[in-house]
Protein backbone atom coordinates (compact mmCIF):
# COMPACT_ATOMS: atom_id res chain seq x y z
CA UNK A 1 0.00 0.00 0.00
CA UNK A 2 1.01 3.71 -0.58
CA UNK A 3 2.52 5.82 2.45
CA UNK A 4 -1.22 7.85 1.41
CA UNK A 5 -3.47 4.61 1.03
CA UNK A 6 -2.32 2.99 4.56
CA UNK A 7 -3.13 5.85 6.28
CA UNK A 8 -6.36 6.43 5.05
CA UNK A 9 -7.48 2.61 6.10
CA UNK A 10 -10.52 3.29 7.80
CA UNK A 11 -12.03 5.43 4.85
CA UNK A 12 -14.77 6.37 2.39
CA UNK A 13 -15.22 2.52 1.41
CA UNK A 14 -18.55 2.85 -1.01
CA UNK A 15 -19.03 6.56 -1.42
CA UNK A 16 -20.49 6.66 -5.30
CA UNK A 17 -21.23 10.26 -6.08
CA UNK A 18 -23.80 9.26 -8.45
CA UNK A 19 -21.46 7.00 -10.61
CA UNK A 20 -22.49 3.71 -12.02
CA UNK A 21 -20.54 1.04 -13.65
CA UNK A 22 -22.79 -0.68 -16.58
CA UNK A 23 -21.66 -3.54 -18.90
CA UNK A 24 -17.51 -3.08 -17.34
CA UNK A 25 -17.22 0.51 -18.73
CA UNK A 26 -17.73 3.47 -16.62
CA UNK A 27 -20.81 6.07 -17.45
CA UNK A 28 -22.02 8.97 -15.50
CA UNK A 29 -25.77 8.02 -13.88
CA UNK A 30 -28.38 10.82 -13.77
CA UNK A 31 -26.45 12.57 -10.71
CA UNK A 32 -23.10 12.69 -12.33
CA UNK A 33 -24.48 13.98 -15.97
CA UNK A 34 -26.02 17.00 -14.32
CA UNK A 35 -22.55 18.79 -14.22
CA UNK A 36 -21.45 17.45 -17.47
CA UNK A 37 -22.25 20.44 -19.72
CA UNK A 38 -21.12 23.20 -16.46
CA UNK A 39 -17.42 21.57 -15.98
CA UNK A 40 -17.32 20.96 -20.05
CA UNK A 41 -18.26 23.80 -21.35
CA UNK A 42 -19.31 27.28 -18.53
CA UNK A 43 -15.70 25.84 -17.01
CA UNK A 44 -13.24 26.95 -19.59
CA UNK A 45 -10.43 29.73 -19.76
CA UNK A 46 -8.75 30.88 -22.39
CA UNK A 47 -5.16 32.03 -21.95
CA UNK A 48 -3.37 33.21 -25.06
CA UNK A 49 -3.58 30.40 -27.50
CA UNK A 50 -4.64 28.07 -25.40
CA UNK A 51 -7.82 26.80 -24.25
CA UNK A 52 -7.93 25.15 -20.63
CA UNK A 53 -11.14 22.78 -19.88
CA UNK A 54 -12.14 21.81 -16.28
CA UNK A 55 -13.43 18.16 -16.43
CA UNK A 56 -15.00 16.49 -13.08
CA UNK A 57 -14.15 13.07 -12.72
CA UNK A 58 -15.89 12.47 -9.30
CA UNK A 59 -17.01 14.27 -5.84
CA UNK A 60 -17.67 13.33 -2.53
CA UNK A 61 -17.25 13.84 1.38
CA UNK A 62 -13.48 13.25 2.61
CA UNK A 63 -13.72 10.62 5.30
CA UNK A 64 -12.25 12.96 8.37
CA UNK A 65 -13.89 16.54 8.69
CA UNK A 66 -12.39 19.38 7.97
CA UNK A 67 -11.05 20.37 10.89
CA UNK A 68 -8.81 16.90 11.75
CA UNK A 69 -7.59 18.01 7.95
CA UNK A 70 -6.24 21.16 8.38
CA UNK A 71 -5.01 22.69 11.41
CA UNK A 72 -3.74 26.75 12.27
CA UNK A 73 -7.03 27.95 10.74
CA UNK A 74 -9.46 31.05 12.93
CA UNK A 75 -12.42 30.98 13.22
CA UNK A 76 -12.40 33.99 11.24
CA UNK A 77 -10.74 32.04 8.40
CA UNK A 78 -13.09 29.08 8.08
CA UNK A 79 -16.05 31.24 8.00
CA UNK A 80 -14.37 33.37 4.88
CA UNK A 81 -13.21 30.00 3.30
CA UNK A 82 -17.20 29.34 3.64
CA UNK A 83 -18.06 32.23 1.77
CA UNK A 84 -15.73 31.70 -1.12
CA UNK A 85 -16.35 27.73 -1.64
CA UNK A 86 -19.56 27.37 -0.11
CA UNK A 87 -20.44 23.63 -1.81
CA UNK A 88 -16.86 22.33 0.34
CA UNK A 89 -18.40 22.84 3.20
CA UNK A 90 -20.75 19.80 4.49
CA UNK A 91 -23.54 19.33 7.35
CA UNK A 92 -21.45 18.64 11.03
CA UNK A 93 -18.36 19.72 9.78
CA UNK A 94 -17.83 18.05 6.84
CA UNK A 95 -15.65 18.50 3.80
CA UNK A 96 -16.78 17.93 0.26
CA UNK A 97 -14.59 18.05 -2.34
CA UNK A 98 -14.25 17.49 -6.06
CA UNK A 99 -11.45 15.55 -8.42
CA UNK A 100 -11.01 17.23 -11.30
CA UNK A 101 -8.33 17.00 -13.91
CA UNK A 102 -7.98 19.57 -16.47
CA UNK A 103 -7.49 19.38 -20.22
CA UNK A 104 -5.58 21.98 -21.92
CA UNK A 105 -5.81 22.62 -26.05
CA UNK A 106 -2.65 23.09 -27.35
CA UNK A 107 -1.99 25.74 -30.32
CA UNK A 108 -0.20 22.87 -32.43
CA UNK A 109 -2.63 20.40 -32.09
CA UNK A 110 -3.56 17.57 -29.42
CA UNK A 111 -3.98 18.12 -25.91
CA UNK A 112 -1.64 18.32 -22.92
CA UNK A 113 -4.15 16.56 -19.62
CA UNK A 114 -2.88 17.77 -16.01
CA UNK A 115 -3.94 15.01 -13.65
CA UNK A 116 -5.81 11.52 -14.40
CA UNK A 117 -8.62 11.33 -11.44
CA UNK A 118 -9.31 8.83 -9.15
CA UNK A 119 -9.57 6.14 -11.85
CA UNK A 120 -11.28 2.86 -12.65
CA UNK A 121 -13.04 1.08 -9.68
CA UNK A 122 -9.84 -0.79 -9.37
CA UNK A 123 -7.34 2.11 -8.93
CA UNK A 124 -5.40 2.24 -5.67
CA UNK A 125 -7.86 5.25 -4.75
CA UNK A 126 -10.57 2.64 -4.34
CA UNK A 127 -10.06 2.12 -0.84
CA UNK A 128 -10.99 5.97 -0.13
CA UNK A 129 -11.95 7.90 -3.42
CA UNK A 130 -15.49 7.76 -4.64
CA UNK A 131 -14.45 5.49 -7.70
CA UNK A 132 -15.48 5.16 -10.43
CA UNK A 133 -14.37 7.98 -11.60
CA UNK A 134 -15.91 9.29 -15.22
CA UNK A 135 -12.78 11.23 -16.78
CA UNK A 136 -13.31 9.34 -19.98
CA UNK A 137 -16.91 10.10 -20.68
CA UNK A 138 -15.51 13.65 -19.62
CA UNK A 139 -12.86 13.89 -22.45
CA UNK A 140 -15.64 12.17 -24.89
CA UNK A 141 -18.11 15.13 -24.32
CA UNK A 142 -15.73 17.79 -24.67
CA UNK A 143 -14.56 16.02 -28.29
CA UNK A 144 -11.34 14.91 -26.90
CA UNK A 145 -10.59 11.46 -28.44
CA UNK A 146 -7.35 9.23 -26.14
CA UNK A 147 -5.65 9.99 -28.93
CA UNK A 148 -5.57 13.48 -28.92
CA UNK A 149 -3.70 13.52 -25.84
CA UNK A 150 -0.23 14.44 -26.36
CA UNK A 151 0.79 15.00 -22.88
CA UNK A 152 -0.08 13.98 -19.27
CA UNK A 153 1.28 15.91 -16.92
CA UNK A 154 0.86 14.25 -13.50
CA UNK A 155 1.31 16.68 -10.39
CA UNK A 156 2.17 14.38 -8.09
CA UNK A 157 2.04 10.32 -7.58
CA UNK A 158 -1.08 10.34 -5.13
CA UNK A 159 -3.67 7.96 -6.15
CA UNK A 160 -6.62 10.51 -6.65
CA UNK A 161 -4.27 12.26 -9.19
CA UNK A 162 -2.94 8.76 -11.15
CA UNK A 163 -5.75 6.91 -11.48
CA UNK A 164 -6.74 7.10 -14.99
CA UNK A 165 -3.11 7.10 -16.04
CA UNK A 166 -3.20 3.14 -16.77
CA UNK A 167 -5.21 0.43 -16.98
CA UNK A 168 -5.32 -2.35 -13.53
CA UNK A 169 -3.96 -4.36 -16.28
CA UNK A 170 -1.03 -1.85 -17.02
CA UNK A 171 -2.37 -0.37 -19.96
CA UNK A 172 -1.52 3.17 -20.51
CA UNK A 173 -4.92 4.67 -21.15
CA UNK A 174 -3.41 7.63 -23.66
CA UNK A 175 -0.82 5.22 -26.33
CA UNK A 176 -0.46 8.68 -28.02
CA UNK A 177 1.36 10.47 -24.65
CA UNK A 178 4.35 11.16 -22.67
CA UNK A 179 3.67 11.04 -19.25
CA UNK A 180 5.04 14.64 -17.73
CA UNK A 181 6.33 13.38 -13.62
CA UNK A 182 9.18 15.52 -12.11
CA UNK A 183 12.39 12.80 -11.31
CA UNK A 184 12.19 14.00 -7.51
CA UNK A 185 8.90 12.28 -6.94
CA UNK A 186 9.72 9.43 -8.55
CA UNK A 187 13.15 9.20 -6.70
CA UNK A 188 11.02 9.56 -3.50
CA UNK A 189 8.81 7.13 -4.05
CA UNK A 190 11.63 4.72 -4.94
CA UNK A 191 13.69 5.48 -2.13
CA UNK A 192 10.59 5.33 0.33
CA UNK A 193 9.35 1.62 -1.77
CA UNK A 194 6.24 2.41 -2.38
CA UNK A 195 5.82 -0.56 -4.24
CA UNK A 196 1.94 -0.09 -5.17
CA UNK A 197 2.37 3.71 -6.65
CA UNK A 198 5.79 2.17 -8.42
CA UNK A 199 4.47 -1.01 -9.84
CA UNK A 200 0.70 0.37 -10.96
CA UNK A 201 1.92 3.45 -12.65
CA UNK A 202 5.67 4.11 -12.74
CA UNK A 203 7.11 0.59 -13.96
CA UNK A 204 3.68 0.27 -16.86
CA UNK A 205 4.97 3.61 -18.59
CA UNK A 206 8.64 2.40 -18.10
CA UNK A 207 7.93 -0.68 -20.11
CA UNK A 208 5.77 1.69 -22.97
CA UNK A 209 8.66 4.17 -22.92
CA UNK A 210 6.11 6.65 -22.54
CA UNK A 211 7.34 7.63 -18.74
CA UNK A 212 9.04 11.55 -19.04
CA UNK A 213 10.74 12.25 -16.10
CA UNK A 214 12.00 15.90 -15.77
CA UNK A 215 13.80 18.52 -13.69
CA UNK A 216 12.31 21.71 -12.69
CA UNK A 217 10.95 23.64 -14.82
CA UNK A 218 10.05 22.74 -18.56
CA UNK A 219 8.92 24.32 -21.11
CA UNK A 220 5.84 22.10 -22.90
CA UNK A 221 4.54 23.97 -25.59
CA UNK A 222 4.46 27.21 -27.14
CA UNK A 223 2.11 29.87 -29.29
CA UNK A 224 1.57 32.86 -30.03
CA UNK A 225 1.54 34.92 -26.96
CA UNK A 226 1.50 32.09 -24.38
CA UNK A 227 3.40 29.40 -22.68
CA UNK A 228 3.11 26.34 -20.91
CA UNK A 229 5.41 24.91 -18.54
CA UNK A 230 5.69 22.59 -15.49
CA UNK A 231 6.05 24.61 -12.28
CA UNK A 232 7.99 22.96 -9.30
CA UNK A 233 5.19 23.34 -6.22
CA UNK A 234 6.62 20.93 -3.24
CA UNK A 235 5.58 19.87 -0.37
CA UNK A 236 2.36 18.21 -0.53
CA UNK A 237 4.77 15.33 -2.00
CA UNK A 238 8.53 15.89 -2.84
CA UNK A 239 8.56 16.25 -6.22
CA UNK A 240 5.17 18.14 -7.11
CA UNK A 241 4.68 20.24 -9.23
CA UNK A 242 2.11 22.60 -10.54
CA UNK A 243 1.37 23.95 -14.51
CA UNK A 244 1.69 27.18 -15.55
CA UNK A 245 -0.59 28.53 -18.67
CA UNK A 246 0.87 31.83 -19.26
CA UNK A 247 -0.27 34.75 -21.79
CA UNK A 248 0.22 37.84 -22.56
CA UNK A 249 -2.17 39.53 -20.16
CA UNK A 250 -2.98 36.80 -17.56
CA UNK A 251 -2.09 33.06 -16.66
CA UNK A 252 -3.75 30.09 -14.96
CA UNK A 253 -1.73 28.42 -12.30
CA UNK A 254 -3.12 24.59 -12.20
CA UNK A 255 -2.58 23.96 -8.70
CA UNK A 256 -2.55 20.29 -8.44
CA UNK A 257 -2.73 19.69 -4.46
CA UNK A 258 -0.95 23.13 -3.46
CA UNK A 259 -4.18 23.96 -1.86
CA UNK A 260 -6.66 21.25 -1.34
CA UNK A 261 -9.55 23.66 0.28
CA UNK A 262 -10.66 27.27 0.62
CA UNK A 263 -9.03 27.69 3.72
CA UNK A 264 -5.24 27.60 2.24
CA UNK A 265 -6.43 30.45 -0.21
CA UNK A 266 -7.35 32.17 2.44
CA UNK A 267 -4.77 31.52 5.00
CA UNK A 268 -2.00 29.94 2.94
CA UNK A 269 -0.32 29.09 6.75
CA UNK A 270 -3.08 26.72 7.31
CA UNK A 271 -1.56 23.26 7.15
CA UNK A 272 -3.78 20.11 5.54
CA UNK A 273 -3.02 16.44 7.62
CA UNK A 274 -1.80 14.86 4.92
CA UNK A 275 1.28 17.01 3.42
CA UNK A 276 4.55 15.21 3.63
CA UNK A 277 6.74 18.05 4.52
CA UNK A 278 3.97 20.92 5.91
CA UNK A 279 7.02 23.62 6.21
CA UNK A 280 8.09 23.43 2.60
CA UNK A 281 4.32 22.95 1.71
CA UNK A 282 3.12 26.14 3.67
CA UNK A 283 6.09 28.09 1.88
CA UNK A 284 5.21 26.98 -1.43
CA UNK A 285 1.69 27.82 -1.13
CA UNK A 286 2.53 31.49 0.19
CA UNK A 287 5.01 32.03 -2.50
CA UNK A 288 2.59 30.83 -5.24
CA UNK A 289 0.63 33.27 -3.91
CA UNK A 290 2.33 35.99 -3.41
CA UNK A 291 3.85 35.84 -6.78
CA UNK A 292 0.04 36.05 -8.21
CA UNK A 293 -0.52 39.48 -7.05
CA UNK A 294 1.00 42.00 -9.69
CA UNK A 295 -0.69 39.72 -12.48
CA UNK A 296 -4.45 38.68 -13.31
CA UNK A 297 -3.69 34.99 -12.19
CA UNK A 298 -6.54 32.12 -12.20
CA UNK A 299 -5.69 29.10 -9.65
CA UNK A 300 -6.86 25.90 -11.55
CA UNK A 301 -8.30 23.50 -8.34
CA UNK A 302 -8.31 19.80 -8.33
CA UNK A 303 -10.25 19.43 -5.27
CA UNK A 304 -12.34 23.00 -4.45
CA UNK A 305 -16.07 23.07 -5.84
CA UNK A 306 -15.31 25.67 -8.23
CA UNK A 307 -12.85 24.70 -10.46
CA UNK A 308 -11.01 28.26 -11.53
CA UNK A 309 -10.42 30.51 -8.46
CA UNK A 310 -8.72 34.16 -9.04
CA UNK A 311 -5.57 34.04 -7.16
CA UNK A 312 -6.20 36.93 -4.93
CA UNK A 313 -9.46 36.03 -4.45
CA UNK A 314 -10.47 35.73 -0.18
CA UNK A 315 -7.00 36.92 0.65
CA UNK A 316 -7.02 38.34 3.98
CA UNK A 317 -4.75 40.20 6.45
CA UNK A 318 -4.37 37.21 9.50
CA UNK A 319 -2.34 36.70 12.63
CA UNK A 320 1.01 35.41 12.50
CA UNK A 321 0.43 31.95 13.02
CA UNK A 322 2.68 30.12 15.16
CA UNK A 323 3.35 26.10 13.54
Amino acid sequence: MTKSVRRRVFLLGGVAAGLSTVAGTTTPTAAAQAPLSRWTGAAVRRVGPFEIVALLDASGPFFLPRRDAFTGATEEVWARAERLDPGAFGPDGTWNLDFRCFAVRLPSGGVALVDAGVGPAESPAKSWAPVPGVLLDRLAAAGIARDDVRLVVLTHLHEDHFGWSVSPEGVPYFPSARYVVQRTEISALERAGDEVVLSYVVEPLRRTGQLDPVDGEVCLGRGRGGRLSTMPTPGHTPGHQSVLVHGTDSRVVITGDVLVHAVQLVDPDVSYRFEADQDTARRTRRALLDDARPRPTWLATAHLSRPFVRADEGRCRVGTHRH
